[in-house]
This record gives C-alpha cells, sequence and structure tokens, in this order.
C-alpha cells in the first residue's frame, strides 16, 4: 500500500508545511483521515468550501454539468458561465463579470483594469495603485508587489513597479499617499485575512470613498476572502455602505472548484475589449455551474444564521482563559491566544478540531451552514486547549 505522506514529500515541490494528516472523505463539515478518525473542520479549505465537504446539491450541480459539457473555449458561449455572471452583477449592482481560475489571478485582472482605465481618462503617467499594509492579494509577481507585507517581497524581486502601501486605518496617511501620487485605484481587503484578521474600521472605508470622487481613482475591492456571505453580508464592502469600481472573488464562490472573478461597476465595463485580456480555463462551465449554485443560495436566512454564529463565536471566546482578543467579521475570525497559536492549533487537531492560523492568531473559516452543535463542539474544544 502507498504511504501517501512519504510519496507527497518525495514527489510534490516542497511549499506547504503540511500537517502530519492524511484527510481522505468527509461530509458537511466532519472531515475523516486514513485511520477513520473525525474532525469538525473549521478552515474550509481557507474558506472555500462555503456549504461544506461533499454538499449534494454542490456535487449534483457540478457533476451534471460535467456529463453534459465539461469545457469549452471562449470563443464560443456556454449557459453557466452567463448565468454566473449575471446573478453576480444582479447580486452586487455592477455590470460585468471576467472569469478566472483564482483570487490572485482575479486580483490582476482588477489591476489591468484600472491601469488601462487611468491611461485612458488621465494620461498614461496615471498607473500607480494604492493598497495597504498589512494586506494579502496574491502570490504572482504582479499580486505579490500589491500585497502589503515585505516578507513576501524578499526572495523574488524584482517585483512589478507601481505600487505603494499605505498604513491600515490610518487617515492622514491615505491622503497624504494619494495627494503626493497619481493614483489610479486605492485596493483593499475589508478584513485582512492573512494580515491577522483584521477587520478595517468604517471611518477609513469612508475616507477612501470620499477621496475617489474628489481625486478621481477607482475603488477595487479584494473579496476574495471575504465574499460569498463569508462577513454575513454577500459580500464584505456592504457592512460599509459603499460603491465599488471593481471586486474580485474566489475561493469561496466556487464551493471546492477553481474559479475567481473580476465583477466591473459601471465607470469600466467597457474598458477591456477584444484581446486585452483572457483565460483558457476562466468560466468553465462544471466550475461556473458549482459557483452558481453557491451563490444562488447564499440569501438573507443563511446570512442572518452566518451573523448567529459569529456572535456566538465573539462572545464565547472573549474573555475566555487563554484568549486576549477576537477579530474579525462573520465566521472569518481572527483569536489572539495566549500560547503560540501554532500549539493551540495542533492541540485542538489532536482533539478532533481542525483549525488554521493567520500571522499570530488562530484563524477560523468555518463552513456558511456548519451545524450549530458542532460549531459549539469545536469551540469549547478550542476554549479548552487555548487555556
Amino acid at each position: 500500500m502507498i504511504d501517501i505522506i512519504s510519496t507527497d514529500k518525495q514527489y510534490v515541490a516542497n511549499t506547504y508545511n503540511r500537517f502530519p494528516v492524511e484527510l481522505v472523505s468527509g461530509k458537511g463539515s466532519k472531515v475523516y483521515d486514513k485511520d477513520g478518525k473525525e474532525y469538525i473542520d473549521m478552515g474550509s479549505g481557507i474558506g472555500v468550501t462555503a456549504f461544506g465537504i461533499a454538499d449534494t446539491e454542490w456535487a449534483n450541480a457540478v457533476s451534471e454539468q460535467a456529463a453534459k459539457l465539461q469545457h469549452m473555449s471562449n470563443l464560443y458561449y456556454t449557459q453557466p458561465c452567463a448565468l454566473l455572471a449575471k446573478a453576480l452583477c444582479e447580486k452586487t449592482g455592477l455590470k460585468k463579470a471576467f472569469f478566472s481560475n483564482s483570487g490572485a489571478e482575479a486580483n490582476e485582472c482588477a489591476i489591468k483594469v484600472a491601469r488601462k482605465w487611468a491611461a485612458e481618462n488621465k494620461g498614461e503617467d496615471c498607473y500607480t495603485i494604492v493598497t495597504l499594509q498589512n494586506s494579502f492579494h496574491g502570490r504572482t509577481l504582479t499580486t505579490l508587489a500589491a500585497t502589503g507585507q515585505d516578507h513576501f517581497h524578499k526572495l523574488f524581486k524584482p517585483l512589478t513597479a507601481g505600487f505603494i502601501h499605505t498604513p491600515t486605518n490610518d487617515i492622514e496617511a491615505l491622503k497624504n499617499t494619494v495627494n503626493d501620487n497619481n493614483v489610479a485605484a486605492v485596493m483593499f481587503e475589508c478584513v485582512q485575512g492573512e494580515g491577522g484578521v483584521i477587520a478595517l474600521e468604517p471611518e477609513f472605508v469612508k475616507a477612501i470613498a470620499e477621496l475617489s470622487k474628489e481625486k478621481n481613482f477607482l475603488i477595487i475591492v479584494d473579496e476574495v476572502q471575504t465574499g460569498n456571505g463569508r462577513t454575513g453580508k454577500f459580500y464584505g464592502y456592504m457592512n460599509y455602505g459603499i460603491n465599488p469600481d471593481v471586486v474580485t472573488t474566489a475561493k469561496g464562490l466556487g464551493g471546492g472548484l477553481p474559479i475567481g472573478a473580476a465583477v466591473l461597476g459601471d465607470r469600466v465595463e467597457n474598458v477591456l475589449g477584444f484581446g486585452d485580456h483572457g483565460s483558457t480555463y476562466g468560466g468553465n462551465p462544471v466550475c461556473a455551474a458549482g459557483a452558481l449554485n453557491v451563490i444562488n443560495r447564499i440569501d438573507d436566512t443563511l446570512l442572518a444564521e452566518v451573523s448567529k454564529k459569529s456572535e456566538y463565536i465573539f462572545e464565547t471566546l472573549k474573555n475566555a482563559d487563554g484568549i486576549e482578543n477576537v477579530s474579525g467579521m462573520g465566521l472569518m475570525i481572527g483569536i489572539k491566544t495566549t500560547k503560540p497559536a501554532a500549539e493551540v492549533v495542533k492541540a485542538a487537531m489532536e482533539k478532533g478540531v481542525l483549525c488554521l492560523t493567520a500571522k499570530d492568531k488562530v484563524r477560523l473559516l468555518p463552513a456558511l451552514n456548519i451545524p450549530f452543535d458542532e460549531l459549539k463542539w469545536a469551540i469549547d474544544i478550542i476554549k479548552e486547549v487555548a487555556k
């Protein structure tokens, strides 16, 4: 019998510090390793499996499409792609969608849109995109350049030029940055996930929106991790009452299949013309069918449930022994523990709960529909091992 862990270590590139667990199956928020041990999944594949593992409705939508037409070139029309674009636009009020394979690719598209729009409307010397310190926008060379964390940059220079990082939640610094540069766009996450699950302050987001009108630059909201119901709203920016020009999304959009999207608003809906951008797999019928099933099920009832579960987690953990603070929004939660986060995650895993980390915090991204009894059991375990 093949030893999967040793085979993986021999043949897969050494880019992941995997836990010594081989997972083989699951259903909902429960997953099982090769020895049959059961775990409650509080990470959902880093916010991907929005309705849990092997969700029946999602699996049926995907398998039915795979049996009809699994892929076709974007030289032709396919129903899932068109219907998914329609649904995203109707749910956001934006106008058009470009589909890709990941969050990084969605952000690359947003950056290209901003630079073309700025060149056409503000001059070819206007290409600077302002992002936030502590942000994370992807692992391509350009999205690494957009990412406001130096340790991601060190080994891959020179990165793409034209990005400036301003301090998070610092309105004066933001104003100075915008005033001192010819800015095409400001790009940000409403909750900085990889940066430690830090929610932006409403006043700061409002300042971005006001400056956008005053200085005529685009607003790009990176909803790769915060989107598709994760924060208790359909998209995270909806908690702040702003109207972005571009919204990027991935992760939870596909429910487990690779798909990303850049959704374009009024000012930029027609910026990309024939040949300006493309993707072989973008809008793939199977991935689009899965995504359409996911977003059509994110309704007010589910979002209210997400908010209720979020409130329970915050209230249960905020004064618990060994827990210094709880941050985030919706079911995107960071827990600062007295013990090292990695130690807490390891202890929780041993007791059957799978968590993540983000910087020095334990990070929770459970499925949106995780049953309350499973959620409560998992939170009790986290409380126990954090003491």
